[in-house]
């Protein structure tokens, strides 16, 4: 075959260079991202679990068109949200408690005041998630 060549690997030592460049470029990545997650206040964490609590809460049917729905839709995504924040845990599992008993009393005045009163304890923390 005229015209072709073989493709030729590179010298060892542009080998090695390369690899040192990369393994150089990588734990200088790894030493920024570790400095900016260590300047981090500790919120960043709760701000993101509010954010989790705020995209479970805009999927499922409309909450004014299927109230029972929209609750039944709402437990098992809020129950599967994990914080090392108890106190937004606790808050989440109690929205979650209240759409389940508002879920079982088919839409009942007495639940939809417990859902809420839970709407609300999430909203201290995380203003605007379940709005």
């Amino acid at each position: 075959m005229r015209g072709f060549r073989a493709p030729q690997a590179d010298p060892p030592g542009r080998i090695r260079s390369r690899s040192t460049l990369g393994l150089g470029a990588a734990l200088a990545c790894a030493g920024l991202i570790s400095a900016c997650g260590s300047s981090k206040p500790a919120a960043s964490g709760t701000q993101s679990t509010c954010n989790v609590v705020s995209a479970v809460l805009a999927n499922g049917p409309d909450p004014d068109a299927d109230p029972v729905g929209y609750a039944q839709a709402q437990i098992l995504p809020l129950r599967q949200i994990h914080t090392s924040d108890s106190g937004l845990h606790s808050a989440i599992d109690g929205l979650a408690s209240a759409y389940q008993a508002f879920y079982n009393a088919n839409g009942a005045k007495p639940a939809q005041a417990a859902v809420n009163k839970a709407a609300d304890k999430v909203s201290a923390i995380c203003p605007g998630a379940t709005s």
